[in-house]
């Protein structure tokens, strides 16, 4: 990512630590965008627990098509993907 790119990413330590490990500049940026980039996750519940409508609107929120037409194991997996 050129370095005046770098302006837009909210936690620039945890992008390049995403980028070293491997992820793509769009998912890392996403990652290190979020409200709470940086903090400890684990307190969602696993993607098991959640309603078919629950994963469609997060699958909704990061960009994956498809989504309305896709069983719950289907959302599951392309929201671990994503």
């Amino acid at each position: 990512m050129p370095k005046n790119d770098m302006s837009s990413i909210k936690n620039e330590e945890q992008y390049e630590a995403l980028r070293d490990k491997g992820m793509s500049k769009e998912k890392a940026a996403r990652i290190a965008n979020t409200s709470d980039s940086g903090k400890k996750g684990g307190q969602a519940p696993p993607y098991e627990e959640w309603t078919v409508e629950e994963l469609q609107d997060q699958a909704q929120k990061v960009g994956i098509e498809g989504r309305s037409k896709m069983k719950k194991e289907e959302l599951i997996e392309a929201l671990r993907n994503s």
